[in-house]
């Protein structure tokens, strides 16, 4: 997918965890564990992705780039 910038963390206070698609306005699914929450974040980047196709939205160009430093060699 071009926006594969994703940020994944927990909310200790509503015990669950959230991801959060920058590129993305409004794309930010929660769930009660990091595995779920991962395999939600693709179906809904997804269906932003359609949704936006299909009401002629402009998709955004995807900002965020990973980190060369962490990237595998």
């Amino acid at each position: 997918m071009p926006h594969d910038h994703v940020n994944i963390f927990r909310v200790a206070r509503d015990a669950c965890w959230i991801a959060d698609v920058p590129d993305l306005k409004y794309c930010s699914p929660y769930n009660a564990t990091v595995a779920e929450v991962a395999r939600e974040i693709e179906i809904a980047m997804s269906l932003w992705l359609e949704t936006a196709a299909e009401n002629g939205a402009a998709i955004p160009q995807a900002r965020y780039r990973p980190d060369p430093v962490h990237q595998a060699a």
